[in-house]
């Protein structure tokens, strides 16, 4: 989440009383045409600029925070290629790393140089919103191992004992306000529907694959768990547990009533029910005699569609997702953002995702 606030003093009790003058944020993202996180929706909401990438570090300004994303990221690393499970290099531990670099070099330019302005303040990373929406790839790089639901359940508890250490090591470098999503439904995903085989039976009346939303309720019910951990574990901390499955399947379930429409067919693709084709995903050509043709084009428009490519929300899905993060409504402990956040001219972000 991007996002310039103040925390007020209440630490051990969370929500957007966790939120701060500062963002780290670790997740996994793409960034495509059309397509924005809710990460980006809040910057907007309160003018702020977007986290610049940690890895597109040339030239930037880190002062409001720094974005330690990447497309594919998981919790845990794999013991595989991308191509066999689709997942980054780059998993939450490398992620860590380079924060932990990023946290030293800004302290010691901060000292000296004439770029000190461009790198966040030392302060600042005890005052940061440290955020994480990270998880889902975990589970469907098992589906792409051919794991079964019950294989995949198995290892959760490791990826989260793997989460809850990145949030200790953050904490002992001086991170104390956390904002933890929950994973969202991954059997509502065209990318997953459509990859996986699903028997009309395990449908659900809403047309999401019921084994794959049942692993994410699961994953989310265990990292709830961790949560209540880590708020007793680090008593200086202010923990914040968002439940963005919820926020998101009501988002699919009641599309219609919400002013969106075919939420389970990705906008931007080509081909099959969902339209979506994992060869040729959105912005995908094909070459006729020597020419190249675009095949996996936009909708008409995306504005009213809740998938964007198959994988990812679309902007206008993203911007009601985070409205109803922003109230505290699907939020523990339940406090709207405006309770506890006071702008700051001179804030920064930072992101891991």
């Amino acid at each position: 989440m991007t996002f310039l606030c103040r925390r007020k003093d209440l630490v051990g009790t969370t929500l957007e009383s966790t939120f701060s003058k500062r963002v780290f944020s670790i997740s996994k993202v793409a960034y495509i045409s059309k397509y924005m996180t809710t990460n980006e929706s809040c910057a907007e909401s309160f003018g702020l600029p977007y986290l610049s990438a940690y890895l597109d570090s040339v030239g930037l300004n880190f002062s409001h925070g720094a974005n330690f994303a990447t497309a594919g990221s998981t919790i845990r690393r794999q013991n595989t290629t991308i191509f066999q499970s689709g997942a980054s290099p780059i998993s939450l531990d490398v992620q860590l790393v380079q924060f932990s670099e990023f946290h030293t070099r800004s302290k010691i330019i901060s000292k000296q140089g004439v770029f000190h302005k461009l790198l966040p303040k030392e302060d600042y990373f005890s005052k940061a919103l440290y955020t994480f929406d990270i998880g889902q790839n975990d589970l469907t790089a098992g589906y792409k191992l051919n794991l079964t639901t019950e294989q995949i359940k198995a290892y959760v508890p490791d990826v989260l004992l793997q989460l809850s250490e990145a949030v200790k090591r953050l904490y002992d470098q001086g991170g104390r306000t956390f904002w933890i999503h929950n994973t969202g439904p991954v059997g509502c995903l065209p990318y997953v529907l459509d990859r996986f085989l699903t028997r009309e039976t395990q449908l659900d009346k809403y047309g999401c694959g019921s084994p794959f939303n049942e692993v994410a309720q699961y994953f989310n019910q265990r990292l709830k768990d961790v949560v209540i951990q880590l708020r007793k574990q680090l008593p200086l901390a202010a923990i914040t547990y968002v439940d963005v499955y919820s926020v998101k399947y009501t988002l699919i379930s009641q599309a219609k009533k919400l002013g969106f429409e075919l939420p389970l067919i990705a906008c931007c693709g080509h081909g099959g029910k969902y339209n979506f084709n994992n060869s040729l995903r959105c912005g995908g050509k094909i070459t006729v005699k020597g020419k190249e043709i675009l095949i996996a084009k936009s909708c008409g428009n995306p504005s009213v569609r809740v998938n964007w490519d198959g994988i990812h929300f679309t902007e206008a899905a993203n911007r009601w997702i985070f409205q109803q993060i922003a109230s505290g409504s699907f939020s523990d402990p339940p406090l709207p953002l405006k309770m506890a956040c006071h702008l700051s001219k001179d804030g920064a972000m930072n992101k891991f995702r």
